[in-house]
C-alpha cells in the first residue's frame, strides 16, 4: 500500500473516531430528538454517514454492499426519521457498525484504491478518490451533529 493511500486511511480512521467520540454518552432518547430549524437527528446522521461510504464505492465498483436495503429507506438522500421502523438499527447498533466499517474498507480495497474504474458523475474513477469525498461528506455531519448536541442542552 503506497504512503498516500496509508494517510487516507489514517484520516478515515481519525474522523470516524471524532465521530464516535461525539457521539459517546448520548442516550437513545437524545439521538432521536430533532431540534427547531433541523430536518434529521442524530440518529439519522450516523445512519447516513455508514451507508454514504458505501453507496460511493458502489456507484464506483457496482459491488455488493453489505447493508440491507432497507438502510436506504431511513439513511438514503432525502428521507428523514419520520421513516424510521421498529426495524430501524438503534443508536448502539449505529455506533457498533460505524466502530467496524473503516477497518472493513481498509481490507477490502486497500490494494484496489488506484484501481481505474467508469467515472462518477463527480469526475470520480478510482476508490482513493471516493474515499476522499466520503471523509468530507462525514466532516460536514460531525458538524451537523455538534450542532444538535448543542440545542439538546436547553431542549431536553
Amino acid at each position: 500500500m503506497e504512503n498516500r493511500h496509508e494517510v487516507l486511511f489514517m484520516q478515515l480512521n481519525t474522523y470516524r473516531s471524532e465521530l464516535l467520540e461525539t457521539v459517546a454518552g448520548l442516550t437513545q432518547a437524545e439521538a432521536e430528538h430533532i431540534p427547531q430549524g433541523f430536518n434529521n437527528n442524530i440518529r439519522w446522521n450516523l445512519g447516513h454517514i455508514y451507508i454514504d461510504q458505501y453507496l460511493w464505492i458502489r456507484v464506483l465498483t457496482k459491488e455488493e454492499m453489505p447493508f440491507p436495503s432497507t438502510y436506504m429507506d431511513w439513511f438514503g438522500y432525502g428521507t428523514d426519521p419520520s421513516r424510521f421502523t421498529s426495524e430501524t438499527p438503534t443508536l448502539s447498533e449505529l455506533i457498533s457498525i460505524l466502530q467496524q466499517q473503516p477497518l472493513i474498507i481498509q481490507e477490502k480495497y486497500q490494494d484496489r484504491m488506484d484501481e481505474e474504474y467508469d467515472q462518477t458523475e463527480m469526475g470520480m474513477h478510482t476508490i482513493e478518490q471516493v474515499l476522499v469525498r466520503t471523509i468530507f461528506h462525514e466532516g460536514l455531519h460531525i458538524g451537523a451533529i455538534q450542532a444538535i448536541k448543542k440545542q439538546l442542552v436547553s431542549a431536553l
